[in-house]
């Protein structure tokens, strides 16, 4: 396990401390970003503000902001984050929520073809391709066509990613993934979840496939979090080895919809630097989503159920603001 430096870690927490004070709430922008491959994207935006916070609806969610409030300070580090299969911009809105208290700029996309409306692309290879092309769409709108896109630091950018977000934040800080491996996994591990599930959504990866695409790093990203990584078999040997980034690798311990034997044990082994690893005792796989209220319990109760020795509200406390201390310390002034 990489162990950053205790006075790297104290001065990010004193920034930290300082922005948290200074700031009054969190704003909130719900924005359409246009790409010209395919629709608009829905991006939701937080970020510190000092405008009076009130509680507003997101979809199933609830929370306090202030929504369109201006935003304070300026040369804000930004964070992007990639939701997984079905998701949408309020996966982790509790994440973004702290982050922004933090002092960071959050843009959370609902990924086209790939989220709890829209399915089309699941399972299919176009997914994984076009989810990190997505992203790149909306960091260029942040940082060349959004109102407040000067209050943004364009040197200090880190990405966020959950699931198949975080295959995409690989994909996105240099990993080649080889589409071709996943019909080698499912021919050794017929019952994997990934095998049934591409099976289920009469997906295209189990066929033949032509050659891989060109992966493109984005250079502008300096640094990666990823919670339990989904479809990481599809990185051989080698093929993150220009991860060059530094990255806070989450697990959950009973992880059953994306195991750790060819997902984030892979991902470990393939690094060439040490990541900072954590392992969630007892948790599975959605524990990282934000935890839910009644509304979201009641639409989607098998995201939202948890071991009874996990209170998923408790360890997002100690998630996230080790989430806000990784990107503080790894995007701090330089």
């Amino acid at each position: 396990m990489k162990r950053t430096s205790l006075r790297a870690y104290s001065a990010a927490i004193v920034a930290l401390a300082s922005v948290s004070a200074a700031i009054g709430s969190v704003g909130f922008q719900l924005v359409s970003v246009p790409d010209s491959s395919d629709n608009p994207i829905a991006v939701g935006i937080w970020y510190p503000s000092s405008a009076p916070p009130a509680e507003q609806v997101l979809g199933l969610v609830r929370q306090t902001v202030a929504l369109n409030g201006n935003v304070y300070d300026k040369h804000l580090p930004l964070i992007l984050i990639s939701h997984g299969n079905a998701g949408s911009l309020t996966s982790h809105y509790d994440t973004a929520l702290a982050l922004a208290i933090a002092g960071f700029v959050v843009a959370a996309p609902t990924h086209t073809g790939d989220n709890f409306a829209d399915q089309r692309y699941a399972g299919n290879r176009k997914d994984l391709i076009d989810r990190p092309r997505q992203m790149v769409v909306v960091l260029d709108w942040i940082l060349s066509s959004w109102s407040d896109r000067g209050r943004v630091d364009p040197q200090r950018i880190g990405v966020f990613g959950f699931s198949l977000g975080a295959f995409t934040a690989l994909v996105l800080v240099g990993g080649t993934p080889e589409l071709q491996r996943m019909a080698r996994l499912c021919s050794e591990r017929p019952q994997a979840p990934e095998c049934t599930f591409i099976r289920q959504r009469n997906g295209d990866q189990l066929t033949a496939s032509v050659a891989d695409p060109t992966w493109t790093r984005d250079p502008r990203i300096r640094a990666a979090v990823l919670a339990a990584p989904a479809a990481a078999f599809l990185f051989g040997p080698g093929d993150l080895k220009h991860v060059e980034v530094p990255v806070q690798l989450w697990r959950a311990e009973r992880d059953e919809n994306a195991p750790d034997a060819w997902n984030s044990a892979l991902v470990r082994q393939g690094l060439s630097r040490q990541a900072e690893v954590h392992l969630v005792p007892d948790a599975g796989h959605f524990v990282f989503l934000a935890p839910c209220g009644d509304a979201l319990t009641a639409a989607a109760p098998a995201i939202c159920k948890d071991a009874p020795t996990v209170d998923r509200a408790v360890f997002h406390r100690d998630f996230n603001q080790a989430v806000a201390r990784f990107f503080a310390g790894e995007l701090r002034d330089r």
